[in-house]
């Protein structure tokens, strides 16, 4: 059964590793991200034009031209952040049937914002959600920069459907929802029927995933005016290494 409500933000900071331990998903409020991670909003909300020169991800194999994209990797070891040289995204056909099993190569995120301390305890506070979920390792994270656009009438943030990324946590902020209906963020049991729906609308509130136990997707997003797109960025964190053929 699938129960429609507006996202259930925690009403405590302290509530998030139990939260995520009872359910395996939780959404926390700018605000709060805001607050525990120790990063002043104002840095994050002034990231937001780099979504504006995202280059086109050209591997879509729907077909489409909705997607604009940028990817960097970083190893986070308890407070510390390391930017790795540049590589491609790969995962396999088990986790991503449309576009796994290929080397899709995009363009790295911009200096601007990777090489700042916002950036950096933004990964830091990550870490520490999943050490506090999995065990204290070595992380391996793995961040997108996304807009999906409805130059062609409909954007899908998700062409793959609903599904797993193979990694521990899975973050998705929602950076700026701009003339657009749709893109309603489906979270399921991985090994049951049970599931919320709800529409990430808040600028830097989270979702915030245990990969092992829930299947997520969002729907495909229409335009209300000219330019509509939704921008997020998603950062993924897995122990043991970055996925790789």
């Amino acid at each position: 059964m699938t129960i429609s409500f507006p996202p259930p933000s925690l009403t405590q900071s302290s509530e998030l590793g139990s939260v995520l331990l009872r359910q395996g998903y939780a959404v926390v409020a700018a605000p709060q991200v805001g607050a525990l991670t120790g990063v002043d909003l104002r840095d994050l909300h002034a990231w937001r034009p780099l979504w504006d020169a995202l280059p086109a991800d050209n591997y879509l194999r729907d077909g489409g031209r909705y997607r604009r994209r940028r990817h960097s990797c970083f190893v986070v070891q308890g407070d510390q952040v390391t930017q790795m040289p540049h590589r491609p995204h790969w995962q396999p056909v088990a986790y991503n049937a449309l576009h796994g099993g290929m080397q899709r190569h995009f363009e790295p995120m911009d200096s601007a914002m990777v090489s700042q301390a916002a950036w950096r305890d933004l990964l830091v506070w990550l870490g520490a959600v999943c050490s506090q979920l999995k065990g204290v390792q070595t992380w391996y994270a793995e961040a997108h920069q996304f807009r999906i656009d409805t130059t062609d009438g409909i954007g899908r943030p998700t062409p793959e459907g609903a599904h797993r990324d193979g990694v521990d946590l899975v973050a998705v902020f929602m950076v700026d929802r701009h003339q657009v209906k749709g893109g309603e963020t489906r979270v399921f049991d991985a090994d049951g029927p049970n599931g919320q729906r709800f529409t990430l609308s808040e600028p830097w509130s989270v979702l915030l995933l245990d990969d092992a136990r829930v299947i997520h997707e969002s729907t495909p997003i229409q335009p209300l005016a000219e330019g509509g797109h939704r921008d997020t960025l998603v950062v993924t964190l897995r122990a043991f290494g970055f996925q790789d053929e």
